[in-house]
């Protein structure tokens, strides 16, 4: 991923951050025929296993792609962070001297491993809540693994199959404004928090978090 220095976000607190706000990663991994392999899965990063942990989820047994990782050919998941288009009818500058353009601010995070599939039916039970914890956490009323009658648990393991890829390297790009006047930036901020929807609002504050660490 081509990223600029300016762009480059090396905080791990930040870049876990968004692996967790953000789970659904692009999976991506070569097949035994040289194709590339692509799949959207929901993973948790376990910073307990590793340097730099381990991305854990599941496949669907009927999905083949668990059978292409036996060659231990590299994978990369990439996590889609908050992303927004940024007119430039927000920026100062326009009025100014009108050397503006549109722009399109995002963050993402590209982790890098060897996957390989995991059959063991334990592993997949800790696995499977590992993800529902993640996911339940904000409900009023988690719902848990053990809610649901063990059978129908114990069938549903039968057709899954785990995935762990043991992140070799973390790399993360966060385009928030940056490299625009400081007044446009400010301007960013105030257009972004007049726009729908929570996506916008959460770029706004990455713009705003970059500003003011620019600033110090």
């Amino acid at each position: 991923m081509y990223i600029r220095k300016a762009h480059q976000l090396t905080d791990q607190e930040a870049i876990h951050g968004l692996v967790a706000a953000y789970p659904l990663g692009a999976w991506v991994c070569q097949g035994a025929g040289g194709q590339l392999i692509a799949n959207h899965i929901p993973f948790v990063l376990d910073r307990s296993l590793g340097p730099q942990g381990t991305l854990v989820g599941h496949v669907s047994r009927a999905n083949g792609v668990w059978r292409e990782l036996a060659a231990g050919r590299p994978s990369v998941v990439m996590f889609q962070g908050p992303q927004a288009y940024i007119t430039p009818g927000w920026y100062p500058g326009k009025a100014a001297h009108g050397k503006v353009v549109p722009t399109w601010n995002y963050a993402v995070v590209h982790a890098h491993g060897v996957a390989r599939a995991v059959e063991d039916a334990d592993w997949l039970l800790v696995m499977l809540n590992r993800l529902t914890q993640a996911q339940e956490a904000a409900q009023a009323t988690p719902w848990q693994v053990a809610d649901a009658p063990k059978p129908y648990i114990d069938a549903l393991l039968r057709g899954i199959v785990g995935i762990a890829i043991p992140v070799d390297s973390l790399e993360a790009k966060l385009k928030a404004s940056q490299d625009e006047a400081p007044e446009d930036r400010l301007g960013t901020v105030a257009g972004l928090a007049q726009m729908p929807g929570d996506t916008a609002r959460c770029m706004g504050e990455w713009v705003k978090r970059a500003a003011d660490a620019d600033a110090l």
